[in-house]
């Protein structure tokens, strides 16, 4: 692997030239494409959804079997492995990702257009929350799949960054398509025009990916399907019968989390209205219980066996005929569950508590905040709808975007390790903006006035209050900050995972970011409520700076990682394992 990152550092010269020649490869186009057919059925299943139905005068009670969309994206690793080791009849010549990708797409678009034939009433709903119900979970595989063949593809002249960067700008422009301009559109034509233009758009999508670049089924990475199974008999691999412990034991443990995920589903749609569970208190209970049993066990299981492996104890002396071992499925079974984290266990060592630390708490104080985010513009500083709807849909989402770009610039130019801990002190800094906002803004008003800020808001939105400006202000330099700390973490975030096994480790990883996003709320909730605002955006400002330290600590172990194999860049180290 360091041979590989030494030969990758020649190659690219950082700088204007590496980003346009980035950007020029029909990857990146791709990567767009896919981005923003990832976000598209993200913001129409979570978002726009909700008004449809709340102008079909839905019940809100009935309204609640919807959350239950949201599910599929926060644990859609649980089924991470199939994408990694499952091929599908009759699509497995389009390549090892875009057998799974393109019939989603596919999929999605289908079921858009079938939505926008259906009556969501209160009579018909329930083949409607099915039909929304499916395209969640198409959508979300979509999700794992599109990750993962971004990983693969990323090259030295099409890189993990700037793919990276790109696709997370594919995907912010599809949640403004789906969300602000959906209600446009809806407004206009109605909703089921709407969703009718929405699916023929992924159907397109999915047809342009058949031409998208991808990997074969057969080489990925590891050799033939039958040679990948024969290497588990090769002197020096774990003892079949201690493997099949293992896979037993991790097994039960996926399928205790996969039942028990099944089984708040069918409470919730088969039960009456009043005795249906709650799903934020099941995300919250049970989230992390679910999380222990896939991740935290089998990890320590992992590292185990990895250190068996390493001293020699407990494994072949010999190689082994096939029918010497386990059975087929055994093998392929303990392949798709616990090698990817036997694999990362293995390779990170207890580096490995570094590197979740920062996963838990880099993306944590924007992930927390957005909840609070509307009733803090609203309840708490009385802004109008109009006005957090101009501050945050239209600038919010042009600064996030612009600093998309300068982040896969900065990528480039001064490397991942710096964007990253640059993103995450400017991400933790921005709390600070918010935290004068909670006490007046005087210094944010300060700040739009110096800069003539506030004469240009004056002049877009006549419409709105004098602190329209500095809330402007404030929600433009945050959203900036995010896309900058954004396109650094999901570059770094794809760089540890191994090729091999990258839907796998790339799922559970980001699950992490998104389970702790939701169990942090309902105590920042009280916490607002105790102390207010101010003391609150000063407790996610010093979360913050935790992140600030754990990316100094983690660009320490990539330059050791890097000089100890002759690699002279703070990256290099961090490029996936082949």
């Amino acid at each position: 692997m360091a041979e590989a990152a030494a030969e990758t550092t020649k190659k690219t010269k950082p700088g204007w030239g590496t980003l346009f020649r980035s950007l020029r490869n029909p990857k990146s186009g791709y990567t767009a494409l896919f981005g923003f057919a990832s976000g598209l059925p993200f913001s129409l299943f979570l978002g726009t959804l909700y008004a449809w139905l709340s102008e079909a005068e839905v019940e809100l009670e009935t309204m609640g079997v919807f959350s239950l969309i949201g599910l599929a994206y926060a644990f859609q690793f649980l089924w991470s492995p199939l994408i990694d080791k499952v091929s599908i009849p009759g699509f497995s010549n389009l390549g090892r990702r875009k057998q799974w990708i393109v019939p989603a797409q596919i999929l999605l678009g289908v079921i858009l257009i079938a939505l926008s034939l259906s009556n969501p009433t209160n009579e018909a709903i329930g083949w409607f929350s099915l039909l929304a119900g499916i395209g969640a979970l198409a959508s979300a595989t979509q999700d794992i799949a599109i990750n993962a063949w971004r990983i693969d593809v990323a090259d030295e002249e099409a890189t993990l960054d700037i793919l990276s960067t790109v696709y997370q700008m594919g995907y912010r422009l599809a949640a403004l398509v789906g969300g602000a301009l959906g209600l446009i559109i809806a407004a206009r034509i109605g909703w089921p025009q709407t969703y009718l233009i929405m699916g023929g758009i992924l159907l397109a999508i999915g047809i342009i990916g058949l031409w998208a670049p991808d990997t074969k089924v057969t080489e990925a990475g590891e050799g033939e399907p039958d040679e990948l199974l024969l290497s588990l008999q090769k002197k020096g691999e774990i003892n079949p019968s201690l493997r099949a412990k293992a896979l037993g034991a991790v097994g039960l443990l996926w399928a205790v989390a996969i039942g028990t995920v099944l089984t708040f589903m069918y409470m919730s749609l088969a039960y009456a209205p009043e005795d249906r569970p709650n799903p934020t208190d099941f995300t919250v209970n049970f989230g992390p219980w679910i999380i222990v049993a896939t991740v935290v066990i089998p990890a320590f299981i992992a590292g185990w066996l990895a250190s068996q492996k390493n001293k020699g104890e407990n494994v072949l002396t010999e190689d082994i005929p096939r029918d010497a071992g386990n059975s087929y499925a055994i093998d392929h079974l303990y392949r798709a569950l616990v090698m990817p984290l036997v694999e990362f266990v293995g390779r990170m060592g207890w580096s490995l508590v570094l590197i979740l630390s920062l996963v838990l708490t880099y993306r944590i104080c924007d992930a927390i905040w957005g909840t609070f985010a509307y009733p803090f513009y609203l309840g708490e500083l009385n802004y109008t709808n109009d006005e957090v709807a101009f501050a945050s849909k239209f600038f919010g989402v042009g600064a996030i975007i612009a600093g998309l770009a300068l982040g896969g610039y900065m990528l480039t130019v001064v490397g991942r390790m710096a964007t990253l801990t640059f993103g995450a002190l400017i991400a933790a800094l921005t709390n600070l903006l918010y935290a004068d906002m909670a006490i007046g803004g005087a210094n944010m008003q300060a700040a739009s006035d110096a800069i003539y800020f506030t004469n240009l808001i004056e002049f877009m939105a006549p419409f709105g209050s004098e602190g329209l400006p500095r809330l402007t202000f404030t929600i433009m330099w945050e959203n900036l900050a995010i896309g900058i700390a954004g396109a650094a973490y999901v570059a770094w975030l794809s760089s540890i995972v191994s090729k091999k096994y990258s839907a796998v480790q790339y799922a559970l990883l980001s699950s992490l970011t998104l389970l702790v996003g939701t169990l942090g709320r309902g105590a920042l909730g009280e916490m607002i409520e105790d102390r207010g605002y101010f003391d609150v955006f000063i407790l996610t400002t010093a979360i913050g700076g935790v992140a600030v330290v754990l990316c100094i600590f983690e660009w320490i172990r990539q330059k050791r990682a890097g000089a100890k194999s002759g690699v002279v860049t703070p990256d290099a180290a961090a490029v996936p394992a082949e």
